[in-house]
């Protein structure tokens, strides 16, 4: 499968960042999800720590300027004055859209589809689940107690809701934003890697037949 662009937004506990590294391997094509920060780092010559530090925040959490930033940055950073957290979003923005002209790729989280939003090739999916089924989810894999776990999933989605709504201006895991829906709670991990494969070789056969 040529050139296959594929972005995921999760809700926390779907297993999104699971079934992504599962599709890649099938479909042997990089995955890149924290992996995205050190390369925005790179590229922007801002501090990887600042990335970590501030990774998925909304941009109200963190309104000041690199005048106040005790980390020594540069380059790309120091081309215009504006909120830090701005310029991490705009770093990142710009390295999933190089990554998408690079070739084939799938990106989770980090308003990728948003950012690829005019790119031909790209299919943007979002994973979901009943919170019973996360809670349940996270409990096995983080080895939660349920009320913890539920915590988490709800704090965790309103922080990616938060970004994401304010960097776009669109709603969080509204279905206008993406090409495929898939509710990993009813078809599992590997029922959700075979729905997208599935629908990103019917969308390249489609767009091949145009």
């Amino acid at each position: 499968m040529s050139n296959t662009v594929i972005t995921i937004g999760r809700q926390f506990g779907s297993g999104g960042r699971e079934i992504g590294k599962k599709l890649s391997e099938k479909l042997e094509i990089p995955f890149y999800d924290k992996e995205l920060l050190t390369i925005a780092a790179k590229e922007s010559g801002i501090s990887e720590e600042l990335f970590e530090t501030n990774d998925e925040k909304p941009t109200s959490s963190l309104l000041y300027s690199l005048s106040t930033n005790p980390y020594g940055v540069g380059g790309y950073s120091a081309m215009t004055d504006m909120p830090l957290n701005n310029k991490l979003f705009l770093a990142q923005f710009e390295a999933v859209q190089k990554l998408a002209q690079q070739g084939s790729c799938i990106i989770v989280g980090r308003c990728a589809d948003y950012a690829l939003r005019n790119h031909p090739q790209a299919i943007n999916v979002f994973i979901h689940a009943d919170l019973e089924a996360r809670v349940k989810r996270l409990m096995r894999t983080e080895k939660l107690t349920e009320p913890q776990a539920k915590e988490q999933a709800l704090k965790i989605d309103k922080k990616r809701a938060s970004y994401y709504n304010s960097y776009t201006g669109k709603k969080w895991g509204n279905i206008d934003s993406y090409h495929l829906t898939v509710d990993s709670g009813v078809v599992g991990i590997d029922g959700a890697v075979k729905i997208i494969e599935d629908f990103a070789a019917l969308r390249a056969s489609y767009q091949g037949a145009i």
